[in-house]
């Protein structure tokens, strides 16, 4: 079963510094020789208090210890069964992401399972080659912008000689395509979409493979003014991937004049270091007269590199707009094994694959107050169990996202379901639960078990 890196015995994602071979900082005291103080349990030799009788905890402490209990006894259940793995050759999880045309490659299907009516950047790593066009996103470690540039590239080179790789990030404000554009570079739907602002709340990463160099895509949530800690967070997020990647894309909307948001995002980047673009997005909704216009006024706006007008829909110049990222990256090794499409945990990509599917048709503030939490998967022969919880902040949005009789939530499970199967190449059963977790948005403990 794929899951969580650790739940796979993966190692963790490493922070930036320690992606690029740097040691990581040491305290005041360790750079003094003294030893980490320790706490005051350790100094007493105290044993750790025992939890309470769970008959005096709330049902929300005991829910909370059950789902405990359940994750420690998979994790146990799944390293038994990753050791056994190994001495055979290869994980489950491994297995369950090679490319179709492989032995061992997993079946696809419809769903029997109905939903019920209750409510950091990437180092290098090893991997098997030959991943076909039409196989599903395969997940993988992560790789520094900075780290493994020595190392001996598997790629075949131009006949020049120039490999090229490495990492670019497009921003911009919410809703001006940049999701979009990395699902059509990249060949696969690795970051959901929507017509809602803010959609993206998470860095998800694309890996595009070609003879002559390797594209990594950084999809980043769009900046934006913040009205909540959640807000803080991301915009902090953005900022900080421009930081590591070798080239920047600024999109810009063809449809929608240059605003606020606009000369914002560029002021915030002229200090950076890395080679930025402009994209010109959605050029398919409006005229030539219109985008001659747009043009015009992005070039006033910032001394780019280049400026590339593209549509990711109809896919006018997605490949001139690929030749000009690839032309700013620097010379370097491959990055990636040559069959991952991303490096994102299964479960997060499920997660974010049932958010956008609740997204559709909801109105108002609804959508950035939805979360979703995959809190289970089971693999039971040819079928994944899947149980996630969708969190709202109020009992009345709970209401909107169950709906009558709990009709527009068994839609939601549908339609993730669908995707979820054609992510993972198998069967899917889905079960959906909605919860309240009141004011999450502005609440530091309920963002940090959310994911964020």
């Amino acid at each position: 079963m794929a899951d969580q890196p650790e739940k796979r015995g993966q190692a963790p994602k490493k922070t930036p510094a320690a992606l690029r071979g740097q040691a990581p900082k040491k305290t005041p005291a360790e750079q003094r020789g003294q030893a980490p103080k320790k706490t005051p349990a350790e100094q007493h030799a105290q044993a750790p208090k025992k939890a309470p009788d769970e008959r005096r905890l709330t049902a929300g402490e005991r829910n909370e210890l059950r789902r405990q209990e359940r994750r420690a006894a998979r994790r146990a259940t799944e390293q038994a069964a990753e050791q056994g793995g190994r001495s055979r050759g290869g994980s489950g999880a491994g297995r369950a992401f090679q490319a179709s045309g492989t032995p061992n490659a997993p079946r696809r299907g419809g769903s029997d399972g109905k939903p019920t009516g209750k409510a950091g950047l990437p180092t290098s790593s090893q991997g098997r080659a030959g991943a076909s066009a039409d196989s599903s996103p395969r997940t993988g470690k992560g790789v520094s912008p900075k780290k493994h540039r020595h190392r001996a590239a598997s790629a075949a080179k131009r006949d020049d000689g120039v490999y090229r790789a490495g990492f670019a990030c497009f921003v911009g404000r919410p809703n001006a395509g940049k999701s979009t554009l990395t699902n059509a570079i990249v060949g696969q739907k690795i970051a959901i979409t929507s017509n809602k602002p803010q959609t993206t709340r998470h860095v998800i990463r694309g890996i595009l493979h070609r003879p002559d160099a390797q594209l990594v895509l950084v999809d980043t949530p769009g900046l934006h003014r913040p009205r909540t800690l959640l807000g803080e967070r991301l915009n902090d997020l953005v900022r900080e991937v421009w930081s590591e990647v070798d080239v920047i894309g600024v999109c810009f909307p063809a449809d929608e004049p240059i605003g606020r948001g606009d000369r914002f995002i560029s002021s915030e980047i002229s200090e950076l270091k890395a080679k930025v673009i402009a994209v010109v997005t959605k050029v398919d909704l409006v005229d030539p007269a219109t985008l001659a216009q747009r043009l015009l006024a992005v070039s006033e706006l910032y001394d780019f590199a280049e400026i590339v007008p593209v549509s990711a829909v109809s896919g006018h110049q997605v490949e001139t707009l690929t030749d000009v990222l690839v032309k700013h990256l620097p010379e370097s090794p491959q990055l990636y094994p040559d069959d991952v499409l991303t490096d994102e945990p299964e479960q997060v990509l499920i997660a974010e694959l049932i958010r956008e599917a609740a997204l559709e048709g909801v109105r108002d503030e609804l959508p950035h107050s939805i979360a979703v939490m995959v809190e289970e998967m089971l693999v039971e022969g040819n079928l994944t169990k899947i149980y996630a919880d969708l969190y709202v902040e109020r009992d009345s949005q709970k209401s909107i996202v169950i709906g009558t009789r709990g009709a527009r939530l068994k839609e939601v499970g549908s339609r993730a379901r669908t995707e979820i199967e054609n992510l993972i190449g198998r069967r899917v059963y889905l079960d959906l639960h909605v919860r309240v977790a009141k004011e999450w948005q502005r609440d530091p403990k309920q963002l940090r078990k959310l994911g964020f």
